[in-house]
């Protein structure tokens, strides 16, 4: 089984601790997950003399008074429970924990609305803006730390993410019993994810299109790009209105590769409605309620592990046109 963990570098997912091994994982703070790593264990290396040394000297845009200040505040600890302290010595291979905060943070005025809860899965209808997953600047103002306040359940976890600036249906573990189960409708594809998206139209492609590419890190961290190989990621694309020059599309991803979506409409030549980062990449700065990416997590139905009944979630957001060169579709 394995669970999301946070770092000041963002998240990654990691394997909980081994069967028999008796670690003491910290309780939330505010809704918040501990964050964790484990010192490397390099013989041939220098290894610093403190774990603070080493922290300071991993995350240099931290600072080592933030990490002596979270120490003092007792929000660094091992897999004992033991807090760590400024002079606590280095230690290869241990497992640490600890808290990161951030400056007061600017509300997100929009909110995700619960449309099904049961012993197992929380279902939510997350707006544009949003973030899924503390990561960066963002840690209070994320669906999942609004989930875990709000609902009162510290163990929550996201079973897939979508993008910040995509709308629509997200899926939370509430069980840690059950969460593998959830966790591999996703690894063995056997969910049925729709997505609908604003973008331009053009009648000359041959319509519906199977786009099958390999995607892969382009030259800027927050961009992907398609690159020359095998390909790992695939969408289905057909259009279902058309308004003058642009469409309303229906997006079904079989694979999940990062930006998979944006990045086949872009390669199409039909970037999708109110796209910050593809084709280009704009600076990031307040954004626009009045301009959200027009991209939906639409629908997603699979049939329960557990149950074994079919299961359809629908959002009820809806995506806006915006501009039309003609009111009525075609």
């Amino acid at each position: 089984m394995s669970g999301i963990w946070f770092s000041d570098v963002g998240w990654a997912e990691a394997a909980d601790p081994p069967v028999g091994i008796d670690h003491h994982r910290p309780t939330t703070r505010s809704g918040v997950s501990p964050s964790q790593l484990v010192l490397p264990n390099n013989p041939a290396a220098r290894l610093p003399s403190t774990i603070l040394e080493y922290l300071s000297g991993r995350f240099t845009h931290i600072g080592a008074d933030v990490w002596q200040q979270r120490m003092l505040q007792g929000a660094v600890t091992d897999e004992r429970g033991h807090p760590i302290r400024p002079a606590t010595p280095f230690e290869p291979g241990l497992r640490i924990y600890y808290f990161r905060d951030l400056p007061q943070e600017t509300r997100i005025p929009f909110d995700a609305v619960v449309v099904y809860r049961d012993e197992h899965l929380v279902v939510v209808d997350k707006p544009h803006f949003l973030p899924v997953m503390p990561s960066g600047k963002y840690l209070q103002e994320t669906v999942l730390v609004r989930l875990k306040n709000e609902l009162g359940l510290d163990d929550l976890v996201p079973i897939h993410r979508i993008d910040r600036d995509t709308a629509g249906l997200v899926l939370f573990s509430v069980n840690r019993r059950s969460r593998d189960a959830y966790h591999a409708l996703f690894r063995e594809r056997q969910v049925d994810k729709t997505y609908h998206a604003i973008a331009p139209w053009n009648p000359d492609l041959a319509w519906p299109i199977r786009r099958a590419t390999r995607i892969g890190a382009s030259g800027h961290f927050m961009q992907q790009t398609e690159k020359p190989g095998e390909p790992n990621a695939i969408t289905d694309i057909r259009p279902l209105a058309v308004w003058g020059s642009r469409a309303l599309y229906e997006l079904k991803p079989v694979s999940g590769q990062r930006h998979q979506l944006r990045v086949h409409m872009n390669a199409l030549g039909l970037p999708i409605l109110n796209d910050g980062i593809y084709p280009e990449l704009t600076p990031e700065g307040t954004p626009d309620p009045a301009q959200p990416l027009q991209l939906l997590a639409q629908r997603i139905a699979f049939v329960d592990p557990l149950s074994l009944q079919p299961c359809e979630f629908v959002s009820a957001r809806q995506l806006h046109l915006g501009t039309m060169n003609s009111d009525t579709p075609a």
